[in-house]
């Protein structure tokens, strides 16, 4: 038995069945539980309880035992003079001054043994077993709420680089596109990247790829080695120039390509972003205006400069190909950069026509592939656009992982039964 799961049995299980109980031989009736309250004090309030024929009003506070209340010393704390009941699993003291409920004789062994199950199990999910006992209505509806709270979380961190930049949404934009670019491995590495070099002077060198590749794999540290070919010796040419001219300084962060696909090399992927650059005016704007999914996609549409087509690092020829930002990579910037920061700029300026667009072209987005979703889809749960697999992540990694199996929809679902 934990605090959580008495809450969960008081606010959902007991006071939904409408039971009437005794307190001091006197009938007692719950009106309403009142709201769950996560900040100092009672852990409802606005409590409304019948004991024989006066109502009470206040607050409603929860413990394991009834001795627990003098153990925390609430009876110093002015926070619960307007205790109305003492709601407990078990009275282990019988001499109360505050009216005390005990439940532990009136709630079903079966949700006790449904909880266990879900705290024990060692399955990708802890209701693997029961997830399909689940009406489709409710899950379908959770995942609505899933979705929605991951947008609202990376909306959250948008703002958090807003408030960095003074409120510069192009500005917040680069340093989130360069994250993404960076793909896990060197999504540090990348912003520290784009953070070290304002859009304002990228703007100045937008005309001039060359100009543009040295300033972003010169910040990178790529271009500190003695090379032979022609064209890395041109770009550390053009790089020390223009870092002596804006007084750049390099980032520190390292830059790693060990166990990488070719086609992830960090030198391939800033050349990427240097010929988005080349190629965009306002990029964030034009994200905006984007009627739909497929402008974007032809907005993403690049390809980095010749030399690339003969190598992944400078100095290593290696066969022709052609080094096209893929398909899968611009489903991944829509996915984790431009859908979230639209949505942001939505909820930030109450503009509803762009959260509802960010949420349209993540249904139009193919679902990610990865061990998660890859383990919904083996329990036969469907992962067909990017709403569900974001949605499905954010299952697993907030809800599922750490078994919040009280506060999930599905979970209560399960439980309820």
């Amino acid at each position: 038995m934990t605090e959580r799961l008495l809450q969960y049995i008081w606010q959902f299980q007991y006071y939904n069945k409408g039971e009437l109980s005794t307190v001091a031989g006197e009938p007692l009736q719950i009106v309403f539980p009142g709201q769950f309250n996560t900040n100092q004090g009672p852990d409802f309030s606005d409590a409304k309880i019948k004991i024989g024929t006066t109502t009470w009003a206040g607050t409603v506070e929860l413990h394991i035992n009834t001795s627990d209340w003098k153990k925390h010393n609430h009876q110093q704390d002015n926070n619960y003079n307007n205790v109305v009941l003492h709601v407990v699993w078990e009275d282990d003291t019988k001499a109360n001054e505050l009216p005390v409920l005990e439940l532990k004789s009136r709630v079903p062994k079966v949700l006790l043994q449904r909880y266990e199950e879900l705290m024990l199990s060692s399955s990708f999910i802890p209701c693997e077993k029961m997830i399909h006992t689940v009406r489709e209505i409710t899950w379908k509806s959770w995942k609505e709420r899933l979705l929605a709270e991951r947008l609202l979380r990376k909306a959250a961190v948008v703002e958090t680089y807003l408030q960095q930049n003074s409120y510069h949404w192009e500005a917040t934009f680069w340093w989130l596109l360069a994250r993404n670019f960076g793909i896990k491995v060197n999504a540090d590495a990348f912003e520290a990247v784009a953070r070290s070099l304002s859009i304002t002077i990228l703007a100045k060198h937008k005309s001039q790829i060359h100009q543009l590749e040295a300033l972003l794999l010169g910040q990178a540290g790529l271009l500190n080695e003695d090379f032979t070919e022609d064209y890395p010796v041109m770009l550390q040419k053009e790089y020390t120039f223009y870092k002596n001219k804006y007084g750049l300084q390099p980032i520190n962060n390292p830059v790693f390509s060990l166990r990488m696909r070719p086609g992830n090399f960090p030198a391939v992927r800033l050349a990427q972003l240097a010929m988005l650059v080349h190629h965009s005016v306002h990029l964030f704007s034009e994200i905006k205006e984007a009627v739909d999914v497929k402008n974007i996609k032809s907005r993403f549409d690049i390809t980095a400069n010749d030399y690339w087509h003969y190598h992944y690092r400078f100095d290593e020829h290696s066969a022709f190909r052609e080094k096209k930002l893929g398909a899968a990579m611009v489903d991944n910037i829509i996915i984790n950069t431009i859908a979230p920061v639209l949505f942001a700029y939505g909820n930030y300026h109450n503009e509803q026509s762009y959260k509802d667009k960010a949420l349209q072209w993540l249904e139009e987005t193919t679902a990610e592939k990865n061990v998660i979703t890859k383990g919904f889809e083996k329990m036969g749960m469907e992962n067909r656009t990017a709403c569900d697999s974001q949605a499905l992540i954010e299952l697993k990694n907030n809800y599922c992982t750490p078994k919040r199996c009280l506060d999930c929809g599905v979970g209560n679902a399960i439980l309820k039964q």
